[in-house]
């Protein structure tokens, strides 16, 4: 198994989230300027503003798909409500970033109440350029058939961060 999923199948994600793929192009994703690794926590604070997504392994021809989920939701050990889904950007350009594309579901910043959720941010190649309707509701998301509805194929690329909610005494 590649070693850049290893982290996805140990946190859950491929199995929950994703099916078994492998990478094909290089992702960043920062929030203010702190990139994100996989199973890194960030503070709800620190990701209220959508992060920066910076995608190489295409050309100004190649389009892609980025979704982010909680599969968490409400709580990580009843996930009744899994996946909710936070954001949807299509026909990304390579090269570039997400602000690029076009945003389907508006950024909505991680609010966890219970435990530690995993915040999980994947791309898909497009086959074209094409138009995907918003889906009816941000729970009961599933990215696997949001992708074969869109014939998107397996993902390309995929991060995730965990984040629990922020208590007083943690902010000190």
């Amino acid at each position: 198994m590649a070693r850049a999923v290893e982290p996805l199948v140990v946190g859950g994600v491929i199995g929950n989230v994703l099916d078994p793929f492998v990478p094909t192009i290089q992702m960043t994703v920062t929030f203010n300027n702190k990139q994100v690794f996989n199973g890194h926590e960030f503070y709800p604070s620190a990701v209220v503003n959508k992060p920066r997504v910076e995608i190489e392994g295409g050309d100004m021809r190649t389009f892609f798909t980025l979704v982010m989920t909680d599969p968490d939701v409400p709580g990580p050990s009843d996930p009744y409500l899994r996946e909710h889904l936070h954001w949807i950007v299509t026909d990304i350009p390579g090269t570039t970033d997400a602000t690029f594309g076009r945003e389907v579901v508006s950024y909505e910043n991680p609010k966890p109440t219970i435990g530690i959720h995993r915040f999980v941010i994947v791309v898909f190649k497009q086959k074209r350029r094409q138009v995907i309707k918003p889906p009816s509701s941000r729970d009961h998301f599933d990215t696997r058939k949001f992708a074969a509805e869109n014939d998107l194929g397996l993902p390309v690329a995929a991060v995730y961060f965990n984040a629990q909610r922020e208590t007083a005494a943690r902010r000190r």
